[in-house]
């Protein structure tokens, strides 16, 4: 299997600080305790944050008295998860895996994907293997919940391109549409405000509609999807903040 981006380290070390920002770390408590309410989840439950990056919302998990099981691909995020859990007094199981193959002997109460940490493998087909993995791994008339950016809020809300400050660099973006609205193309370039230095990179990530996506996460081993407009389960439509997905394995 060839190396993917989100694969390389490298990558991490320059655009994480950009993308894990201060802001997305304050709204972790409450995408916690959403989960847990959709997920019907309390103390003593457990979860699998698939894809978990460096721990912002695994930790507050744990904070609700979760049984947690962290897997991502970067050791560099396992190793910022496990030392953010240990400042805050929690435990944190934390597993160096690709979702794609990843297996788990124990099963969960539920799982999640956040932060749009999907849609960027090299094919349809390698993207549901994420998905396949986790309903292997979710226990029966468990609970699954996935945020993204779908492909009707990505037209609503499309630019061709934006900058801004952030972690002492000033980032400048480029968007362009792939194929018929089939993915989004994103070129990012930092310039760091102290030395100059310039790097640049561009991904694609997959963009799946509503009805597409529910369609094929039930191919995957669900029973039930249901498909809403932000963590507190608001209507799917014209105002919708972003797309998230309930997901129910069959009793």
């Amino acid at each position: 299997m060839a190396e993917e981006w989100f694969e390389k380290e490298n990558f991490w070390l320059e655009y994480g600080p950009i993308m894990f920002d201060a802001q997305h770390w304050a709204e972790a408590p409450g995408v916690a305790e959403a989960v847990c309410k959709i997920a019907e989840l309390s103390a003593g439950s457990s979860i699998l944050d698939a894809c978990c990056g460096p721990g912002r919302v695994s930790v507050e998990f744990a904070l609700l008295g979760l049984k947690v099981t962290g897997v991502d691909i970067m050791q560099s995020f396992l190793d910022a998860a496990k030392e953010t859990a240990d400042d805050e007094g929690v435990p944190l199981e934390l597993i160096r895996a690709d979702m794609r193959t990843y297996e788990s002997a124990k099963k969960f109460d539920a799982a999640c994907n956040l932060y749009t940490s999907f849609g960027y493998c090299s094919s349809v087909e390698e993207d549901l293997k994420i998905i396949k993995s986790i309903a292997k791994c979710v226990k029966p008339g468990g609970c699954f919940v996935m945020e993204l950016l779908s492909r009707e809020v990505a037209v609503r809300n499309f630019i061709e391109g934006e900058w801004f400050e952030r972690a002492g660099k000033t980032v400048l973006t480029e968007f362009t549409v792939e194929g018929a609205w089939e993915g989004l193309r994103s070129r990012w370039i930092l310039i760091d405000n102290k030395t100059g230095k310039r790097i640049e990179h561009c991904f694609v990530q997959r963009l799946y509609s509503a009805p597409e996506l529910r369609k094929l996460v039930l191919g995957c081993g669900f029973e039930s999807v249901e498909i809403f407009g932000g963590f507190d389960l608001s209507k799917y439509d014209q105002n919708a903040k972003t797309m998230v997905l309930v997901a129910r394995t069959p009793k």
